[in-house]
């Protein structure tokens, strides 16, 4: 794969900059979407509410994806961190509603915590965006 291959979105996030990492990556036939949480900009929508938290964050990776072409229907993967195990079901139920009718292969962990404290959840996506155009 030549690095022609290889396409990169920026969402603005402050971490992008200051960390040098691209929101999503397009490689081949798969898109990757970068740990997202609720920040939009400085703003952290959903403060203590991991269900709106998690609603925020697969929203903005979505719209990572969206910056590819792709919707919904190809998203293949979906990881949720959370720093809470009592958060489990209210991110569940966001994962449900937004992707119940995809159905993607999923992985929830709970993890020691975030770079800032508000942070209840992360999530990461994988697209297939299937044949690439040469």
């Amino acid at each position: 794969m030549t690095s022609d291959a290889v396409r990169r979105v920026q969402s603005g996030s402050p971490w992008e900059e200051s960390f040098g990492f691209a929101r999503a990556v397009a490689a081949g036939d798969r898109v990757l979407v970068a740990g997202t949480t609720s920040f939009k900009g400085q703003v952290l929508y959903g403060e203590g509410d991991p269900y709106e938290q998690a609603k925020v964050a697969f929203t903005s990776a979505l719209e990572a994806i969206a910056g590819f072409g792709l919707g919904i229907e190809s998203v293949i993967r979906t990881r949720m961190y959370l720093s809470h195990q009592r958060d489990v079901d209210e991110v569940g139920r966001a994962h449900k509603e937004i992707f119940d009718a995809v159905r993607p292969v999923s992985t929830l962990l709970v993890v020691e915590g975030f770079v800032d404290p508000r942070i209840l959840v992360e999530v990461e996506l994988e697209a297939y965006r299937g044949a690439v155009d040469s």
